[in-house]
């Protein structure tokens, strides 16, 4: 079964099972909240009476949407303003639509997820033993350190000068470097 719920001023096609961003909702994550303007509600192509007709839905987590930078200008009169938004939604479950739940699938798997079995079994087994109980191991002579040997300049470009010299303006009364002279060399 499907519904078409409005929330927030927008339209969702929703199924039971369904996972959906709406605009923020009251309430935390976990509560249960009732969508009562059901625009359309039906099974394949039969639709059905949207008289009293409610989807029920859980919600996931409050969060907010992408910042949106808002930035305006007006040319030659110095007047720059810079302002950003991130939107609140809402992340809603769709547990029933009317009477029609959620599959049962869906609900056992996360059952088992949320009782923790697996943490459990991994609790009851013994921990091993902590290696501190050893003798601390005898330390490594130390090393001989050699000065630092200066470093080799870098590589010249091509065109024979260095790459952050590349783009300057030459100094007063230096010669010009041509590219042949300089490969010559």
């Amino acid at each position: 079964m499907f519904a078409v719920v409005r929330t927030g001023g927008k339209q969702y096609r929703v199924t039971p099972g369904d996972k959906i961003v709406v605009e923020k909702l009251p309430g935390e994550a976990g509560q249960r909240v009732d969508l009562t303007d059901v625009l359309l509600a039906g099974d394949g192509s039969d639709l059905k009476s949207t008289q009293g007709l409610t989807v029920a839905a859980e919600i996931v987590a409050q969060a907010k949407g992408e910042k949106v930078t808002v930035f305006k200008k007006r040319r030659r009169h110095n007047y720059r303003r810079k302002k950003g938004h991130r939107q609140q939604h809402t992340i809603l479950k769709i547990v029933a639509i009317g009477g029609e739940k959620a599959p049962a699938k869906a609900a056992k798997a996360e059952g088992s997820k949320k009782s923790g079995e697996a943490p459990k079994a991994a609790a009851s087994a013994p921990a091993p033993a902590a290696p501190a109980a050893e003798a601390p191991a005898p330390e490594a002579p130390a090393k001989e350190t050699k000065p630092k040997a200066a470093r080799p300049k870098k590589a010249a470009s091509s065109e024979g000068e260095a790459p952050s010299t590349k783009n300057a303006a030459p100094a007063k009364g230096a010669a010009k470097k041509s590219a042949k002279g300089s490969k010559a060399e």
